[in-house]
């Protein structure tokens, strides 16, 4: 019988992709020797057409000047790549047409991709199939999005020393990640780099609900914006805070406001809106107690010529929105909290593993930059947690580009990126189940 031939190993080609494919943005970029956020581009993820029935693809977008009544189709939805149509025209117009800022030969490139925590396996195996079919990358590795941030050098967030530059990366060997994104919110510990599957655990509140609530709440009490997505999640990002005291807040605004310059008065704030004329974004400013008698003089002037500013004041939306992340059940959502997400996640983790856990709690995703979050998180946290553990929460440097940034560390190393890397030859000789099994660690190479 003739000798099977043993099949020849390639190496991996010299130039990394990294994509955090996100729900909102993909967060994108070729990996360097040293790894900078500023090698990542944020790129809308989705495909939009405006009021003038033209269609934008992915970065495309930032060359729009009028969102008024903008359309979007998002390949992403409740966290899972379910629109593989759509999100190929993104790809495309991002990583493969000829003016590409990341133009890159899939032949002749790794790509590293993530994907959320608990993604059903039949979207899995899509995913796999299109990457080496039709994208026909040459090797490929896909990751829990949150388990990259143990890459970063955690540690030196907290006040240590940083690590050696020129020393190997090695994943934290305890991390529980907090991502709060436009989707949802997800807790995931992590041991050496790997999730505990077991105890991750999911809230169904991220910033696409925040925004929709928002938009029911200025459309009952301003203007009827049911059309204006684009424009409410701007104003929900410029004018959202985390309140410290939700009853208390709430309180205070039914009251009313008596006097300017008191402690009241700084919870409500103006938002200018855009016209897409003279200015294309909407502006926060202070309140302005007179302003609606300066809009009605000024209404007078409109006729003659003048221009009218559009105005909404807005009090208790700023805190109300964001506090569905603490108290879903406000819009029936039956679900814990996230500091009591985050309780319940550790049960599902060995009780040595607890204080570990607590002290190295790294937080992540759009929705942490709110004003408070961060402090209403780690206070209501350290009221769950056993008196006896240390409880520390720090905010990712970047908490939209994190998940990037540890994946391009990742892929720094050569060694560790073969490790977790399958090529489109092993693809093709061991079909995809062996591929997932592989991804899902049960296979170890």
């Amino acid at each position: 019988m003739p000798r099977q031939q043993k099949t020849v190993e390639q190496p991996l080609p010299q130039q990394t992709l990294v994509v955090d494919n996100g729900a909102y943005a993909i967060k994108a970029g070729f990996v360097s020797e040293s790894p900078k956020l500023e090698d990542c581009r944020v790129i809308p993820n989705c495909v939009a057409r405006d009021r003038g029935k033209k269609v934008w693809i992915g970065e495309q977008l930032e060359r729009c000047t009028d969102f008024g009544e903008i359309v979007f189709r998002r390949p992403v939805e409740k966290g899972y790549l379910v629109n593989w149509e759509a999100e190929k025209m993104i790809w495309e117009n991002s990583f493969f047409d000829q003016g590409a800022k990341l133009k890159s030969d899939p032949h002749e490139t790794n790509l590293v991709l993530t994907e959320a925590p608990n993604t059903p396996a039949a979207l899995q195996s899509n995913c796999d199939q299109i990457v080496f079919e039709d994208f026909e990358f040459v090797s490929y590795s896909r990751h829990v999005g949150p388990s990259l941030n143990a890459y970063h050098d955690v540690q030196s967030l907290f006040g240590a020393p940083p690590r050696d530059p020129n020393g190997r990366v090695l994943p934290v060997d305890c991390l529980l990640v907090i991502d709060s994104g436009y989707s949802h919110t997800t807790i995931t510990p992590l041991y050496h780099g790997r999730p505990i599957q077991q105890a991750i655990r999911r809230i169904d509140v991220g910033g696409k609900i925040m925004t929709n609530f928002l938009k029911e709440l200025v459309s009952i009490r301003h203007y009827n914006m049911s059309d204006e997505t684009y424009l409410i999640n701007e104003v929900k990002e410029a004018i959202s805070c985390v309140s410290e005291n939700f009853r208390q807040d709430l309180e205070r605004t039914r009251k009313g406001f008596k006097g300017r310059g008191s402690d009241e008065e700084e919870l409500r704030v103006d938002y200018v809106l855009p016209d897409y004329n003279a200015h294309r974004r909407g502006f926060v400013r202070a309140h302005d107690p007179l302003a609606n008698a300066k809009m009605r003089k000024m209404s007078s002037l409109a006729i003659a010529g003048g221009t009218v500013e559009d105005f909404m004041t807005l009090g208790n939306e700023r805190f109300s929105v964001p506090e569905l992340l603490f108290s879903p059940g406000d819009v029936g959502i039956k679900q814990a909290g996230l500091p009591d997400a985050v309780i319940q996640s550790l049960s599902g983790v060995p009780t040595g593993l607890w204080p570990a856990m607590l002290a190295n709690i790294l937080v992540v995703g759009g929705n942490s930059k709110m004003k408070g979050f961060m402090e209403r998180l780690e206070t209501e946290v350290r009221q769950l947690a056993p008196a006896e553990c240390v409880v520390r929460v720090v905010r990712a440097p970047d908490p939209i580009k994190s998940a990037w940034h540890g994946g391009a560390f990742l892929a720094n190393d050569a060694t560790r990126l073969k490790q977790v890397q399958v090529t489109r030859q092993e693809y093709q000789e061991h079909g995809a189940n062996w591929v997932a099994k592989v991804f899902s660690g049960n296979i170890t190479r």
